[in-house]
């Protein structure tokens, strides 16, 4: 059971946390995650965001520690996925149905779809302020982070920002603030970033300069996900900021898989070549490593080469994976090269650069396929493809 957590005067944290959640849409989480939900009390008790369906009992005993749910007056919703969602109509069953329900024009319509109800919504846009009781609540839309529903909401006396999706990380562990956790927690911030917002990275930038525009004061970031940033939310917007520009950095990545271990041969030769051009590399076989951790990787590697074994006329299935799951989440800015080892017909190599080319990331090589097992000339060529891959990637980055 989670115990609710003052964050402010009469500002509750009242969220639960999914310790066996493992795989979010085919991101692995290791560590769990939460689904973060809050309660602002006063003159009228507004409860904000609340959780996946099957935590809705483990909700209202959390409310229950503050308060009779029965007094919450109005619920905002700023984002109708499910694992924020999914327990909003038993909320609602318990309050009154005729209760106040704010959101975006989408969020109505999502919500709307979604639950077959025709709630007492209450549509809001950037730039609407409410007052409800004795609190002021503002809200800016951020269509597509990453639903085109999703909104922030803002308490502009207490300068808190809810944030919905964004700045969160899939974590539930036990702290609950930034400076509890610490630098441990940015490489999940890191993760969630590569593997749920990349995609919407222009949006982002965008919104960056919107909040700047607005001369927001936020004081702390309360994310549906993970930890509040109380002590320093500038850190995560600075990271926001440097991950959505995807500036390449002086890295790369070796992705393969194999059969009979030739192109496992041709992958480490490829590692060799990067490295002897003092490039850094990582070796990452896609039985071996998990495709969120390799989308990880690739947010700020500046090259990546992949390597295939031609299997019935096609590349490795898990290599298809790993590549359509890249492709959805559209990173930018990497030099490429294709490498692989052959039978009969050798089409691996081909069809990864067109992989690329649909990427639109910059080829260093039209690649390097070998027929059955490498021998010390092949090896040598990928050594080759690696160090032009990394003298490419050098004079980009000095451009």
């Amino acid at each position: 059971m989670f115990t609710p957590i003052e964050l402010a005067n009469g500002i509750y944290s009242v969220g639960c946390r999914d310790w066996d959640i493992r795989d979010f849409h085919g991101y692995e989480i290791r560590e769990g995650t939460s689904y973060n939900a809050f309660l602002v009390t006063g003159e009228q008790n507004i409860l904000i965001d609340t959780v996946k369906s099957h935590f809705k009992d483990e909700l209202l005993a959390n409310i229950s520690r503050i308060m009779d749910p029965k007094k919450i007056d109005a619920v905002i919703s700023n984002h109708t996925e499910m694992d924020h969602s999914g327990s909003l109509p038993g909320i609602m069953h318990k309050i009154g149905e005729d209760k106040p329900l704010y959101c975006s024009k989408m969020g109505a319509q999502n919500l709307k779809n979604h639950f077959n109800r025709d709630y007492n919504f209450k549509v809001v846009g950037s730039g609407d302020t409410v007052i409800l009781g004795n609190r002021t609540f503002s809200f800016l839309e951020t269509r597509m982070l990453h639903w085109p529903d999703s909104m922030f909401t803002y308490l502009p006396d207490e300068k808190i920002l809810f944030s919905s999706d964004a700045f969160g990380q899939h974590y539930a562990g036990d702290q609950f603030f930034d400076d509890d956790i610490g630098d441990e927690i940015m490489p999940h911030a890191r993760k969630y970033y590569a593997n749920i917002l990349l995609h919407f990275s222009p949006r982002v930038q965008a919104l960056l300069s919107d909040v700047a525009k607005m001369n927001l004061d936020i004081r702390m970031i309360c994310p549906d996900h993970g930890v509040i940033w109380r002590k320093d939310p500038s850190r995560i917007l600075t990271a926001y900021d440097r991950w959505s520009r995807q500036e390449p950095v002086n890295k790369a990545l070796v992705i393969f898989d194999s059969m009979w271990e030739s192109t496992t041969k041709m992958a480490r030769a490829v590692t060799s070549g990067i490295e002897s051009e003092h490039v850094g590399v990582r070796l990452m076989n896609t039985r071996k490593c998990h495709r969120s951790d390799i989308m990880t990787e690739i947010l700020d590697a500046g090259a990546v080469a992949v390597g295939s074994p031609t299997l019935n006329n096609g590349i490795f299935p898990v290599i298809a994976d790993v590549l359509t799951y890249i492709k959805g989440l559209r990173p930018q800015n990497k030099i490429a090269a294709a490498f692989g080892s052959y039978g009969w017909s050798g089409e691996a190599v081909k069809i990864i650069n067109k992989e690329f080319e649909e990427m639109k990331w910059e080829m260093a090589d039209p690649g390097v396929k070998v027929l059955y097992v490498p021998d010390e000339d092949d090896l040598n060529r990928c050594f080759e493809l690696g160090a032009t891959l990394a003298k490419k990637l050098k004079e980009k980055l000095n451009g």
